[in-house]
């Protein structure tokens, strides 16, 4: 470990917790020369991945509900298996611009290396290519939506 001694700018740090509280990240990172700074609340990677599941499951349900008619039961969703994770921190969009056609739908069925989804992280726009060919069964978040590193976003099986 390295002896020297830092004079941290505690407003920076401040202004960065602030950014975790406004953009409910769970982490931020700010490295200039040989000083870095990391802010961070912990969170349990069990709730990042478990909170998606409840909604896949009440949804359809309700949903078919509201359109008055009974829906059969779905089995359950294994999302360790089979949701594509979030690659890194950022903000995910559906289609290439505002207004244009999205790169995937539920019930559409996709090959490996296909784009999923657009994460923008840094002013860069990231390709998300597909692991594995499949059938979309649930996208998991809503365009230009703050998502988190590991975070679920689309379901193929």
């Amino acid at each position: 470990m390295s002896t020297k001694n830092y004079n941290f700018d505690q407003k920076l740090i401040r202004d960065l917790a602030g950014i975790l509280d406004e953009t409910n990240l769970t982490e931020i990172e700010v490295e200039h020369g040989d000083m870095r700074i990391r802010v961070c609340r912990q969170a349990s990677p069990i709730q990042a991945y478990a909170t998606p599941a409840p909604a896949i499951a009440a949804a359809a349900p309700q949903a078919a509900a509201e359109q008055g008619r009974s829906q059969p039961a779905e089995p359950a969703v294994d999302l360790a298996k089979n949701a594509v994770p979030s690659p890194m921190v950022g903000t995910a969009y559906r289609a290439p611009a505002p207004g244009a056609k999205a790169f995937i739908e539920v019930g559409e069925t996709v090959r490996e290396g296909q784009t999923l989804l657009i994460i923008e992280a840094m002013k860069t726009m990231n390709q998300i290519p597909s692991p594995r060919s499949g059938v979309v069964t649930a996208i998991l978040f809503e365009d230009a939506q703050p998502v988190e590193f590991g975070e679920p976003l689309v379901v193929i099986e």
